[in-house]
């Protein structure tokens, strides 16, 4: 079967499933779609998806079924429930959840999936709202390669940097990696900037440099920017981080790891929602700097 013939359904229509959503229907994928707001879909049905009332419905009429949701509860929900997921997809489907979750709740949905023969992944991305839209999201992927081979054409419309990581679970702990990665840059970031406000330089002129060199990163690139226009809109949430961090941090205690750079960052952006800005994007952390 070319992967074009398989029926897509993907739910969670936010600031990146709408985006990956466009992209597989400009790529020539028939889509359903399901989302607790049925107004977020809107631009999806327009340009051709079908909406299904359900989670249940939507599992049963897909061929591969795609989750980004916001929590690990959201994930628990719409894959364990009497109506969810694995309890109304059909044998031989495939079930990818992209959204950044649980590895122990990843390995769990594997286990389950198997026996009712169903192909579990997950694979988190990262890339934010720029990459969501571009097709550019690298897709940490964990599960079997059969089922990854299988998969791989969609994930290619959706991202770039696609790598199956392991076993079920494996995607989840190298996204896990990715928000440590960023976490401690964001606070390096910030702290960038405001040095050059205060030094009287011009921040747009050091960030035209300092991105060339060995300070360079995609958070420098693509949100230093929005921190020096003052632009706070989400490309990716402020509360989302925040989940992403926990996760991270109880994962590293359950390996005896001890990790002061995610420790730090999480307080910082716990203190930044305590405020109010829960649903900025990420670079709203400057905002405890100046």
């Amino acid at each position: 079967m070319d992967s074009t013939d398989f029926t897509i359904g993907l739910i969670g229509a936010g600031v990146m499933g709408k985006s990956m959503a466009l992209n597989l229907i400009d790529a020539g994928y028939t889509l359903h779609t399901y989302t607790r707001t049925k107004e977020k879909a809107t631009e999806l049905i327009e340009r051709g998806a079908t909406w299904k009332d359900s989670v249940a419905q939507l599992a049963a009429d897909s061929d591969v079924i795609i989750s980004i949701v916001g929590y690990p509860s959201d994930v628990e929900e719409i894959y364990l429930s009497e109506t969810g997921i694995l309890a109304n997809a059909k044998a031989g489907a495939y079930v990818i959840d992209m959204t950044t979750s649980s590895p122990l709740l990843a390995e769990k949905i594997a286990v389950l999936a198997k026996e009712k023969q169903i192909h579990a992944l997950d694979a988190p991305v990262s890339g934010g709202d720029i990459g969501a839209k571009n097709g550019t999201l690298a897709i940490m992927v964990g599960g079997e390669q059969d089922a990854f081979n299988a998969v791989k054409p969609i994930f290619e419309v959706i991202g770039q940097h696609i790598m199956l990581q392991g076993d079920p679970g494996a995607g989840q702990h190298t996204k896990m990696c990715n928000q440590i990665t960023i976490a401690s840059n964001m606070i390096g970031v910030c702290e960038a900037i405001v040095y050059a406000e205060h030094a009287g330089l011009n921040p747009e002129k050091v960030l035209e440099t300092i991105t060339t060199g060995a300070a360079g990163s995609w958070s420098l690139t693509n949100l230093a920017p929005r921190m020096i226009a003052e632009n706070y809109a989400p490309g990716f949430y402020v509360k989302h981080f925040i989940k992403d961090m926990t996760i991270a941090l109880e994962s590293a205690k359950a390996m005896g790891l001890t990790t002061p750079g995610i420790e730090l960052s999480l307080s910082l952006y716990k203190r930044l929602a305590d405020k109010g800005e829960q649903d900025s994007g990420t670079q709203a952390l400057i905002k405890l700097f100046r």
